[in-house]
């Protein structure tokens, strides 16, 4: 029997996935708004009662985080989301625009891939399934090397949970095979409509080239100004509270900060209070020296580690109840290596004059992160308008930029994928959620005649008065044919044309024309319902198309 090497194995098993992703999704297309939220509460209830074993898992498995922090994680992506997404409109009409007389149509997107970065490795697996059911779509993951076998149980609790609960088999799969090759395939395979990207810039920019529609994310870098007004305790609180998260993995999480000369002596005293270690200058040359690579590019190694670990590792030595290391800096880019995104219990830190300072600061960092996230704390909502205009998708007062940035402390949507926008390449801005896994259509019923559409536009009129009095005379003298040249021509299209659902029994007229204008029919048929559709008549309308669609 001929051995294939192992990465030929692994591609043909990511051409297997991707089609048998495909029957799934064509399969869980038709299902109904009940059936998909049955089969939601299955996986809610699957995931809540393993969030603590795929929490140490994953711990285990990568040595980034901690254990509490993940089975939070594993709750927000589950119970939490669940919560906001339940009563979201992603499933047939959507939207009855009354006035204007359109029907909005949510249809699923097919298959989906989800790459899944090793910092949030069961907590994306879920979070992702969600939003990929509750949209009706099936989903295929790439789990990181670093962290396959925590992401594969949790791809596979997710759906056994579905299937149990009606979804159709594979709506839920993984790569098993983690090879570089068996990712690519995935990303080409013609079954896969979309990806949604979590990762690093690397596997994020080659979703982006795939040829499909993503959906990625940047790095994050952001900026934390305690401006002179803000209550110095409650903002290195909330700081430190982001910070710690699950020991800083998530790309939301504040990366410097900024305070102001007026205010730097209570900032210091109050993060030292609160656990903040501020090194000296030849500390923090040896701290950097083991936490990037390559100038600022972090280490792995200490990704998601405790400060008490990272001063260990580089020869320092801190207090133990140390919750963050500190480093003053005085410039952004290579020379300033904590200038730099640090998805761990490491933290930059300027001192400016005054808010000019500030906002020009903060742009320099965000240059490095650019799109992504940004926290403003201060009492004086003039400030809050002059920071609203930085170059960050999410800009968030009074709160930690973790807990902030992911739904978890402020009204924006509960999420682990967070857009950049255009300023950081990315396709959306958003927290992203079910509604960017559907496809919209519309159906939208004629208001106006037209070879009336110019006659009726008075803004037309107000630009180009004598061209719009010819469109209006045109559209009132008729076609010029003659009745009986007319009359056949509309009885034979009568006759050979299929008229739309709903045609002879909603009370709507549905006017094919006498193959030569819009206004003769109009003359023949006066008695007929008028152009317009009243509520009573489009909600009759939209009941046939539902029931049409589910071929009732």
């Amino acid at each position: 029997m001929q051995e294939y090497d192992y990465d030929l194995q692994s591609i043909q098993a990511a051409r297997d996935l991707a089609r048998k992703g495909q029957v799934a999704a064509n399969q869980i297309a038709n299902y109904s708004v009940e059936q998909i939220d049955r089969i939601l509460r299955s996986m809610v209830e699957v995931a809540e009662k393993n969030a603590e074993q795929l929490a140490e898992m994953a711990v285990e498995e990568t040595t980034y985080g901690n254990v509490p922090d993940k089975i939070y994680k594993n709750h927000m992506a589950s119970g939490l989301l669940y919560e906001q997404i339940k009563d979201k409109k992603t499933i047939g009409v959507i939207d009855v625009d009354e006035k204007n007389q359109v029907i909005t149509i949510a249809e699923p997107v097919g298959l989906i891939m989800g790459i899944v970065p090793c910092t949030n490795p069961t907590s994306t697996i879920l979070y992702k399934s969600m939003i990929a059911i509750k949209s009706r779509n099936a989903i295929v993951f790439s789990p990181h090397p670093k962290a396959a076998k925590c992401t594969n149980l949790a791809i596979k609790l997710m759906n056994d949970a579905a299937v149990a609960a009606g979804a159709p088999e594979n709506v839920i799969q993984g790569i098993s095979m983690a090879t570089i090759a068996a990712t690519n395939e995935l990303m080409h395979a013609p079954e896969v409509k979309m990806i949604i990207a979590t990762g690093g810039p690397g596997m994020v920019k080659a979703a982006y080239s795939s040829g499909k529609p993503a959906l990625g994310v940047g790095a994050g870098n952001s900026p934390s100004y305690i401006e002179r007004t803000a209550n110095v305790h409650d903002a290195v609180r909330q700081i430190i509270a982001s910070k710690t998260f699950d020991n800083g993995t998530i790309c939301a999480s504040e990366q410097s900060v900024i305070c102001e000369t007026c205010n730097h002596d209570e900032v210091v005293a109050e993060f030292k209070k609160q656990g903040g270690y501020f090194m000296s200058e030849e500390e923090c040359k040896k701290v950097c020296a083991i936490l990037f690579r390559n100038g600022h590019s972090m280490s792995p190694k200490f990704v998601g580690h405790t400060a008490v670990s990272i001063a260990k590792a580089a020869g320092i030595s801190i207090p133990a109840d140390t919750k963050v290391l500190i480093g003053e800096q005085h410039g952004v880019g290579p020379e300033w290596p904590l200038s730099y995104e640090k998805l761990t219990t490491v933290l930059g830190f300027y001192t400016v004059a005054d808010w000019h300072e500030a906002c020009d600061l903060s742009i320099a960092l965000l240059q490095n992160g650019i799109g992504h996230t940004m926290n403003i704390h201060t009492e004086d909502k003039e400030i809050v308008r002059k920071f609203s205009v930085k170059p960050a998708s999410r800009i968030l007062i009074n709160t930690g930029g973790t807990q902030g940035g992911t739904g978890l402390s402020t009204g924006l949507e509960v999420a682990l994928t967070l857009g950049c926008g255009t300023w950081g390449g990315s396709s959306v801005s958003e927290n992203v959620g079910p509604q960017h896994l559907i496809n919209i259509k519309r159906i939208a019923n004629g208001i106006i005649e037209p070879d009336q559409v110019a006659a009726a536009d008075e803004t037309f009129a107000k630009w180009h008065p004598e061209l719009a009095a010819k469109y209006a005379h045109t559209a009132t003298s008729g076609c010029g044919c003659s009745e009986a040249s007319c009359a056949p021509a509309h009885e034979s299209h009568e006759k050979s044309i299929d008229m739309p659902v709903g045609h002879g029994t909603s009370g709507i007229s549905y006017s094919v024309g006498c193959n030569c204008c819009g206004s003769h029919a109009q003359q023949e048929e006066p008695q007929a319902s008028s152009d317009t559709i009243d509520a009573e008549e489009l909600k009759k309308m939209v009941n046939e198309l539902v029931a049409a669609f589910r071929g009732e």
